[in-house]
């Protein structure tokens, strides 16, 4: 039985049970009867403690369930058992018939992250062909590691901004070892896509606090990566030597494509809604002026190059193709030359095609199809996957995904995730498709974080070698440079995995994202502040230091890094050993609550989101709080309202035990209470046990 509330303060009323003795006290009270015996003499008959009274205070509380354990998916359905033949034969083809709608909905959903992607890129993707166009900024290796956050963030792909580094590096417009922050940053960059997937599931504070932990646990992993690897990438360039010594090592050849198995599947769909020209972007990367005024909407998809032979003016004659194909006019020298034009035969056929609207009219309308088709498909997976996934089929899946190999080799069931997590990224050509597939299943609680903790490390092996492919694809002129950039980011990815995965003490990322997970579950709010705070206005607010110089960026950067550390290190001593601490820094509270807690911060985003449930504008709830609103207000009729529905509120009594009603009983009370229950003797027993 559970204690009451408050019991821990609660104290019994001795005076309202303890009212008779054996002869000195006659005065009859509540709950007191008066009878006699056998012999004729009274008997005074005693009001015992209630039962609860002192169970409740020997109980022990009960056990809090562990939000973080995995539900247990139960069959709430008619057992197979009990079914009739056309019962069974109406269950099978529902089955069949939800996973085929399963399979319609996860197609879509993938789609819709392609649309997406070109979404961004529409939106965003000249601003982060000029970002790549500043080589000053991106010699500053802090810098280019948001500029890559930033790049990828708003082009929504990995591959494209690998692809324009590559493309700048192979025209000695970027070195290497400039490059490699870049791609640090991408690696970061492209987590965010399936934190935005989670963000569907914030209707259940249990689904959201698992699928939003599943989802940052991606996140963490890189970040802390970077923390560690850049610095160390600074000082000893290892990521640049080790990759430059394969590349020289083993002579590489030119190969076969690399093998596009997902799109052959979304492409046919996804080509009818957009194209895009995405050289468009590698050209202004390239600092191509003509390239500003170009569309990223591809508009001709069929063309022939043809090859002709004109009559062209040079400046002079040792500008002629040769000295038999130049002749002069007596003004101007004219030579024979090839001239190579482009013909348009066909255009594409998407829906865009005739539109011409601007880049930025097109990235809008795109970004809010593809994110309501994104919620849509995510939360039809949602319910069709609850309904599919329970009874003995929810047993078979969690079982197979979750259970460790037999001993010896239970060590080893990891390994063998980030392998499967690696090949599945391989087979759909995208970290991102993985991972966003699986955070809802990690919020249903079909996959535990423990168990999608490495299969999202293998997927971020397997988008890497799907660039390694990508790249022993290019050219002669192209192949070193790629090939170089594709192996730092294997390596990068390598190194994170031997620094945060191995040793279990050393997996930070899982703990930092399940306490994440708590803090969202409380302020779904903070979710949204999370995504906003550290993949936009950080790496902006870098960026923008480093458009200052190196000067005012450790000059800003490393006391913030400073104090960042040093509220870590109390936090650690707080937890660990706060005897060696100050009293005074033992806890929080000699801040501001504002400063350590989210309550006040949760209550500032309540009241400014009640402002659009009611007709009270913001100004005149704030009035009402603080100034109390005099009749000339004219926020005062906004004021009664808010009274007049709080008003039920305030005489709703709590109801607790008789026997705590004194919560306050003094000690003489209390002594008193002991005094008279040591004369009753033997004659006053309690019955609560």
């Amino acid at each position: 039985m559970a204690p009451w509330p408050e019991l821990e303060n609660a104290q019994p009323d001795s005076s309202k049970y303890i009212e008779g003795t054996t002869g000195q006290q006659s005065t009859s009270a509540k709950g007191e009867e008066t009878t006699k015996n056998a012999s004729g003499s009274p008997v005074t008959k005693i009001e015992l403690l209630p039962s609860y009274s002192t169970l409740g205070l020997i109980e022990e509380p009960a056990e809090v369930e562990d939000p973080w354990d995995l539900p247990e998916l139960q069959d709430t359905g008619i057992k197979w058992s009990e079914r009739d033949t056309k019962g069974k034969i109406l269950s099978v083809l529902q089955g069949i018939g939800k996973f085929i709608l399963l399979l319609g909905f996860l197609y879509l959903f993938v789609c819709s992250l392609d649309v997406l992607s070109s979404a961004f890129q529409l939106v965003g993707g000249k601003v982060a062909g000029q970002f790549f166009s500043d080589n000053s900024i991106m010699s500053n290796p802090v810098a280019g590691l948001v500029i890559g956050v930033l790049v990828t963030v708003l082009v929504q792909s990995s591959s494209t901004s690998t692809s324009i580094i590559v493309s700048m590096v192979s025209s000695s417009l970027l070195t290497v070892r400039a490059a490699v922050p870049i791609i640090m940053g991408a690696n970061i960059g492209t987590s965010i896509t399936n934190t935005i997937v989670a963000l569907v599931q914030a209707g259940d504070r249990n689904e959201f606090r698992r699928a939003f932990a599943g989802a940052t646990v991606h996140d963490f992993f890189n970040w802390l990566s970077v923390f560690v690897l850049l610095p160390l990438e600074a000082a000893t360039h290892y990521l640049e030597i080790l990759t430059n010594l394969l590349v020289e090592t083993f002579h590489i050849k030119n190969g076969e494509d690399a093998p596009e198995l997902l799109k052959v599947i979304t492409d046919p769909f996804t080509k009818l809604i957009v194209q895009l020209d995405k050289k468009v972007i590698n050209q202004i990367a390239l600092k191509d002026e003509a390239a500003q005024n170009k569309s990223l909407v591809k508009i001709w998809c069929h063309t022939v190059t043809n090859v002709t032979e004109m009559n062209v003016t040079v400046p002079s004659a040792n500008n002629c193709t040769s000295p038999s194909l130049c002749w002069t006019d007596g003004v101007q020298y004219w030579t024979l030359k090839n001239v190579t034009w482009q013909e348009n035969i066909g255009k594409c056929q998407h829906i865009f095609v005739n539109a011409n609207l601007p880049d930025l009219v097109v990235g809008i309308i795109l970004l809010a199809f593809s994110l309501l088709v994104l919620c849509g498909c995510l939360y039809m997976i949602v319910k069709l996957l609850n309904s599919v996934l329970r009874g003995q089929v929810a047993m078979v899946i969690k079982k197979t995904l979750n259970t460790d190999l037999p001993f010896p080799f239970g060590w080893a069931t990891g390994y063998l995730a980030i392998l499967v997590g690696a090949g599945m990224t391989f087979i759909v050509q995208s970290s991102s498709v993985f991972t966003s597939a699986l955070t809802p299943l990690i919020g249903l609680g079909v996959i535990s974080i423990e168990r999608a903790y490495p299969l999202t490390l293998g997927s971020n092996i397997g988008t890497t070698t799907t660039a390694i492919l990508a790249a022993l694809a290019s050219p002669g002129s192209t192949l070193k440079s790629s090939l170089q950039i594709a192996l730092c980011h294997f390596f990068f990815n390598i190194s994170g995995i031997l620094l945060w995965y191995p040793i279990p003490f050393t997996r930070l990322p899982i703990r930092l994202a399940k306490g994440l997970g708590n803090i969202t579950a409380k302020y779904r709010w903070f979710a949204v502040f999370y995504l906003i705070f550290f993949f936009f206005l950080v790496p902006l607010a870098v960026f923008g230091l480093s458009l200052a110089g190196w000067p005012v960026l450790v000059g800003v950067g490393v006391p913030i890094i400073f104090l960042l550390l040093l509220v870590v290190l109390l936090r650690i001593l707080q937890s660990r050993c706060p005897r060696v601490l100050p009293r005074k820094l033992q806890n929080w509270n000699f801040l501001p609550s504002w400063m350590h807690s989210l309550k006040p911060w949760d209550s500032v985003i309540s009241l400014l989101t009640s402002c659009c449930q009611t007709r009270c504008c913001c100004c005149c709830r704030v009035c009402c709080t603080l100034c109390g609103c005099p009749s000339c207000c004219r926020c005062s009729k906004c004021c009664e309202d808010l009274e007049e529905v709080q008003e039920p509120f305030k005489d709703i009594p709590i109801k607790v035990p008789e026997a705590y009603d004194n919560m306050a009983m003094s000690t003489e009370t209390q002594d008193g209470a002991k005094s008279q229950a040591n004369t009753l003797g033997t004659k006053s027993t309690s019955t609560a046990f």
